[in-house]
């Protein structure tokens, strides 16, 4: 453990990134580059002071969710995030790599600015989104483990089944279930996170146990949407996606069939639309950056 170092590197990762990095605007003149202490302990969801004392490399070793919160709110990816935790005398936990994003992804989403745009695991734990995608689907990245998943939040909050319409809940469960069957088959009975996510829907939800029994598996390429706005109402949209070699993480887009939507969308503010609305919002505002 290296806490004298672990906040000089979290300085660093501070200062390299921009406002526009993490959809901050840009605010007033700025006397050193990079992001303020407050935008990030904002972002990470944590005091300024607390953030501050990191900095310094006073008090005890951050605990994992702080790091993980970091990780995502300093734009860090595999190999600083294992630093990250080494620096703070923590291993990095199994799994923990697939929900920082692929570079190859993460150039290809920043080109793609209005359109609703999110990656995502092959097991639907939700690494980040543009706002465009906070504001049509709600906010959905900002936590870890069989948590950060999708399909965790779909079977065992019903909730959930807001963001579409009801008489296409039916086909989502199914294609959630046979998409995630494909992945744990890829990843192998050794891999601790789709084992828990597996058991713990089995445990919990009697749909998912019956759809997990008919072995259906098909791996999503393309398909079509209908998503139930709270505000702009019924949008129809193109969902495509581009998988990574490895196929642990894909970047989906959103291509309304109403271009008027995305006009509509950039005018919402995502926190404000989701935050008193049930369902899919489950990375609330103070739990993603």
């Amino acid at each position: 453990m290296d806490l004298a170092e672990l906040g000089e590197f979290l300085k660093s990762r501070r200062g390299r990134l921009r406002p526009a990095d993490v959809d901050l605007p840009p605010g007033t003149r700025r006397r050193v580059p990079g992001l303020r202490r407050d935008e990030v302990a904002r972002l990470a969801s944590m005091s300024v002071d607390y953030y501050s004392e990191l900095e310094q490399g006073r008090g005890q070793s951050p605990s994992e969710p702080v790091l993980h919160a970091l990780a995502r709110s300093l734009r860090l990816d595999c190999d600083e995030t294992d630093h990250l935790f080494h620096l703070a005398g923590r291993m990095p936990p199994f799994g923990a790599q697939p929900l920082l994003m692929q570079s190859a992804l993460r150039q290809l989403m920043e080109r793609l600015d209005d359109t609703p745009a999110m990656v995502i695991t092959d097991l639907h734990q939700v690494v980040m989104q543009n706002r465009a995608a906070e504001a049509l689907v709600g906010p959905q990245a900002g936590l870890t483990g069989i948590e950060a998943s999708f399909a965790y939040h779909w079977f065992t909050a019903p909730a959930t089944h807001d963001l579409y319409p009801a008489e296409d809940h039916d086909y989502h469960s199914r294609l959630l279930v046979s998409d995630l069957r494909a992945a744990v088959a890829r990843r192998g009975p050794s891999d601790q996170v789709s084992g828990e996510l597996v058991r713990h829907l089995l445990g919990a939800s009697e749909e998912f146990a019956e759809l997990w029994q008919a072995r259906e598996v098909a791996v999503r390429h393309e398909e079509y949407k209908r998503i139930a706005h709270p505000v702009v109402g019924l949008v129809k949209v193109t969902c495509n996606s581009i998988v990574t070699a490895d196929a642990c993480q894909r970047l989906l887009w959103f291509v309304p069939e109403d271009p008027d939507v995305v006009e509509r969308l950039r005018r919402l503010d995502p926190p404000e639309v989701w935050r008193n609305t049930p369902g899919p919002a489950f990375g609330r505002p103070g739990r993603w950056g």
